[in-house]
């Protein structure tokens, strides 16, 4: 009886503490989209007060590129799920595998970043440039938001990537496993948050009409 217990204890007390980290990643995600849909509605504002110069601006925008990266997030969010599948049925070497194509797909994803960024600043589009300070104000504007909200989801990329890395460690030592992988849930639902937010970026500043 007194097995029981104990036993029932130990499940309670694994149940609080599972529901605890889901509660805690889902009040950090409030607080991040609180903070992206700031910046969304700032973009609404200019956007809806300089809609002529927006769109000459997304003009010179690499829709090749962004459409590219936006395949490789959804993809890698594709895989990130799997590999949380993959651990709850106690297979950790997909898994790991799995999290090593996301972290890949990641990079891949910060690359085309970087060139398309680099093409940017080699042609001298960058805030207070002179061939900036010589555009209208609306496109002065798109640019530097581009740049604002662009930099910071990658950023969120590098974290994520990052974390992923560190869960992916701990699935090949085995502290991640079918008993255990709310740590790996929660890296998961970061990474599906970063990808949401890049599929509201790909249109606001490539499909600008």
């Amino acid at each position: 009886m007194a097995e029981k217990e104990m036993t029932g204890s130990k499940d309670g007390e694994k149940h609080t503490g599972y529901t605890g980290a889901k509660f805690g990643m889902w009040f950090f995600l409030m607080t991040e989209l609180i903070f992206f849909g700031g910046l969304f509605l700032l973009y609404s504002v200019y956007r809806s007060t300089y809609a002529a110069d927006f769109h000459i601006a997304a003009l010179d925008e690499n829709i090749v590129i962004g459409s590219v990266n936006t395949v490789i997030l959804i993809t890698s969010s594709f895989t990130m799920a799997l590999s949380i599948s993959a651990v709850r049925k106690g297979d950790n070497r997909l898994s790991a595998w799995l999290q090593a194509g996301t972290i890949a797909m990641g990079c891949v994803f910060l690359v085309n970043k970087y060139f398309e960024w680099g093409d940017k600043i080699g042609r001298g589009i960058y805030p207070n440039s002179t061939l900036m300070m010589q555009k209208k104000k609306g496109e002065m504007l798109f640019y530097s938001l581009y740049y604002v909200m662009t930099g910071i989801h990658a950023l969120h990329v590098i974290i994520g990537i990052g974390v992923i890395g560190a869960m992916l460690l701990l699935t090949r030592s085995g502290a991640i496993n079918s008993g255990s992988f709310v740590k790996l849930e929660n890296t998961g639902l970061y990474w599906h948050f970063v990808d949401m937010v890049w599929i509201y970026l790909f249109p606001l500043f490539y499909l600008v009409t």
